[in-house]
């Protein structure tokens, strides 16, 4: 045999192992696509039904959202309702009520005073006027506040 044919068988040999090894890389691709394609067969099969149900559970959620808003709006025009009402109410009787509250404070303290005795026994009298002050003098006062 001579230096041509044994670097021919060589080349042979290397290319019917170069072959080989493309068959069995190509056979173990086409079970990995066999194997993706019964994954992506299975994966819609699920996954149509459960898109199915989301969209539903969106469109319910929608519909409640909007009950909620028509509920916000109804409140917000209750609590403007009722903040005007109020405001209403603390201005007719807010003064008079307070005018009632000062008078019968008054009359509580009157009777207070009344009831009370002094120490000699005798009842005590009701101011009715406040102490006088003293006279100024060409001096000016100290003023304790």
């Amino acid at each position: 045999m001579s230096g041509g044919e044994v670097a021919g068988l060589l080349v042979a040999v290397f290319w019917a192992i170069l072959v080989s090894f493309l068959a069995v890389v190509l056979a173990r691709l086409a079970q990995v696509l066999r194997a993706a394609t019964t994954l992506v067969h299975h994966v819609t099969e699920r996954a149509v039904p459960l898109l199915g149900e989301a969209s539903a559970t969106v469109r319910s959620a929608q519909e409640q959202l909007d009950r909620v808003d028509s509920i916000t709006t109804d409140v917000q025009d209750a609590a403007a309702n009722a903040s005007a009402l109020s405001s209403t109410v603390a201005t007719a009787f807010g003064g008079p009520l307070v005018k009632v509250a000062a008078f019968g404070f008054g009359v509580r303290q009157a009777l207070a005073r009344r009831g009370r005795d002094t120490p000699d026994g005798r009842a005590a009298a009701i101011r009715a006027v406040p102490p006088a002050r003293r006279a100024r003098t060409g001096r000016r006062q100290r003023r304790l506040w």
